[in-house]
């Protein structure tokens, strides 16, 4: 994993979130063109406005660093959704999305 990644990654979600590099500054109260140039390459987050930017999209580091998850903050929110469920109620959850997956191969 190269820095480019974390270039890479910040954009990626925050465009999920539907947000210019600039308003996301801006609601993190940072300076206008922080994100962007962490997205350019220009800059690199330290640790704790990395865990800030986490934070700001609602995922954990881990998540921010696992490429396969192409959208935590939607998984995040079904995850809380599904914890009050009874035992019926997520196994009929799982067999569905068990089909589910099988069209999307």
């Amino acid at each position: 994993m190269d820095t480019g990644f974390i270039a890479e990654r910040v954009a990626e979600l925050r465009i999920k979130r539907g947000l210019s590099a600039k308003r996301m500054s801006e609601l993190l109260n940072w300076n206008d063109a922080y994100i962007n140039n962490i997205e350019s390459g220009k800059s690199l987050p330290s640790l704790d406005r990395l865990l800030a930017i986490c934070e700001f999209l609602k995922i954990t580091p881990a998540q921010f660093f696992d490429v396969e998850e192409t959208n935590p903050e939607l998984l995040n929110e079904t995850i809380q959704m599904l914890k009050p469920l009874n035992d019926r109620q997520l196994t009929l959850i799982l067999e569905m999305a068990k089909e589910m997956s099988r069209f999307r191969r």
